[in-house]
């Protein structure tokens, strides 16, 4: 007897419908066949489900069993296919009925026992059976919560294959999964606040532009001036996902493994990977392609600590995924693709000892170590990140005074408005901040004051801007007039914008 299971895959963060169809024949010797190109993992899923149904008191057909995992010609990995394998065997044996078969979603790796372990990649697979119209899923009680977060699905969590059993023959019914809501965390639970940092009035303010325009960030100065402070105080000014972004990034650390047990609480991610890391680990790939640090870190932060101690091969790589916003992986199996669109933060000294050009400690660096060390990284990255600032020691007076800075929660209002500014500008199109505009979008977008545009202008000539460096000014300068709520970009917005663009060699 022949029968259909629905189930899923994901290909990187594409999720593909998979079809376990179940062939139980009337004759032949009892061997059990899985075809499909199913990998190591999935051809041992046979045994898994065998020792199972044994100790659910169910037994393996006594005649020849064939498998297919549709469509044959996309590999099959990992132990998520064990729950409908054994649904389809029940099915072609009679054991439990058919009739929610044909809407029915299922995933989830089985113990010899019979219990039901979770598996990556949940939410990703719960979206599937939504786009194909499925009216059930069936997972393990590990990715009920996160299944849950799709909308329009009833999700039922599973502990056991025998409570799955009586489910489908209505002796004893599930109840779906109660469904869960993205909630933010409080702003008194963040850990790092703009008001327990002394000073740096001009950092925090460029920070303000950044989270209001998503730009990206370069911090030098040295040490304990606050770079890390700061950059770690960054995510309490962002504002809040919205619901396509949160998807998004659900569905990228459940693929990868790194999702947090209270999915409902999700945060813009920051990923701040050691400058030891590999390219691999920055930039994703492996054998069995893997999101790394910068897809990880979409629609977040990625903070790079000591920026010239990475690699300049694992920093080069960052062009693509800064300027187009995710990255392709290619391998002899086919291409793959992840999303990258995060805001680099990098902190860095000006020099390996770290006091070049300090007022009260000298440096101790030779030059040639300190043109190697500036040598790390290349023009072609630094023209790629928007906002370049120097980060003072802070001031004797400043860092014993007694009063507070003006805190993140207040500073989160103003990006939000910000934000919500760039929002109406944008609503017909699929940009969402001004870092993401093209010289197109700004040429359509953006309006400049005549006296503003002269100051630009002189500004190329006099600083040899790159046409790179000329189309961010403009989106700094953009982003600044919508934190001052004005229509145009003034002649002061531009003049700051360029403090923020001119570099030191």
């Amino acid at each position: 007897m022949l029968s259909k299971i629905y189930s899923g895959a994901t290909i990187g963060l594409d999720e593909v419908l998979i079809e376990v169809e179940v062939d139980v024949a009337g004759h032949g010797f009892p061997t059990v066949t899985i075809v499909g190109l199913p990998s190591k993992a999935v051809d041992e899923s046979k045994e898994r489900v065998r020792s199972a149904l044994a100790n659910n008191s169910f037994d393996m057909p006594d005649s020849r069993v064939t498998i297919n995992l549709a469509p044959a010609d996309i590999p099959k990995e990992g132990a998520s296919y064990d729950l409908p394998i054994a649904v389809g065997i029940l099915a072609s044996t009679g054991m439990i009925k058919q009739d929610e078969l044909p809407t029915s979603f299922f995933v989830g790796e089985l113990s010899l026992e019979g219990k039901i372990r979770g598996v990556p990649g949940a939410i990703s697979l719960s979206h599937l059976a939504k786009r194909k119209h499925m009216s059930q899923l069936f997972v393990p009680e590990e990715n009920a919560k996160e299944a849950s977060l799709i909308e329009d699905i009833d999700v039922y969590s599973l502990a056991t294959l025998s409570d799955l059993i009586l489910h489908l023959n209505h002796e004893k019914r599930l109840e779906p999964f109660q469904r869960v809501k993205n909630q933010t965390k409080k702003q008194d639970e963040v850990e790092f606040d703009f008001q327990d940092i002394k000073g740096q009035e001009q950092a925090k303010r460029a920070l303000e532009i950044a989270a209001s325009g998503f730009h990206n960030v370069h911090l030098t100065g040295p040490p304990g001036a606050g770079k890390t402070m700061l950059s770690r105080a960054f995510s309490a000014i962002t504002p809040p996902l919205r619901k396509r972004e949160a998807l998004e990034v659900l569905k990228i650390h459940s693929i990868a493994g790194t999702l947090s047990r209270d999915p409902e609480f999700i945060q813009r991610p920051f990923r701040s990977p050691h400058h030891t890391t590999s390219r691999i680990g920055l930039i994703g790939g492996g054998s069995r392609p893997s999101p790394g640090e910068v897809s990880l870190a979409h629609n977040g932060v990625l903070f790079l600590d000591e920026f010239p101690e990475f690699p300049r091969s694992v920093l080069e790589s960052l062009r693509q995924p800064l300027e187009d916003g995710f990255v392709q992986i290619s391998r002899a199996a086919g291409t793959l693709m992840f999303p990258s669109r995060f805001l680099l933060i990098a902190a860095s000294n000006p020099c390996p000892c770290g006091y070049l050009g300090h007022p009260k400690k000298a440096c101790r660096c030779m030059p040639g170590a300190v043109m190697a060390y500036k040598k790390k990284l290349s023009g072609p990255l630094l023209d790629r990140i928007d906002i370049h600032v120097q980060v003072p020691p802070v001031e004797k007076d400043k860092l014993v005074a007694r009063t507070d800075s003006e805190s993140s929660v207040e500073v989160q209002k103003r990006v939000v408005k910000a934000q919500e500014r760039q929002a109406k500008r944008f609503r017909n199109t699929q940009i969402f901040a001004n870092g993401q505009m093209k010289p197109a979008d700004i040429k359509k977008l953006c309006r400049i004051d005549p006296d503003a545009l002269e100051l630009l202008k002189e500004a190329i000539s006099r600083f040899s801007l790159s046409a790179r460096s000329y189309f961010k000014v403009i989106k700094i300068g953009q982003t600044i007039a919508d934190l001052e709520d004005r229509e145009t970009i003034t002649i002061s917005s531009i003049a700051e914008a360029l403090q923020y663009r001119v570099k030191e060699n």
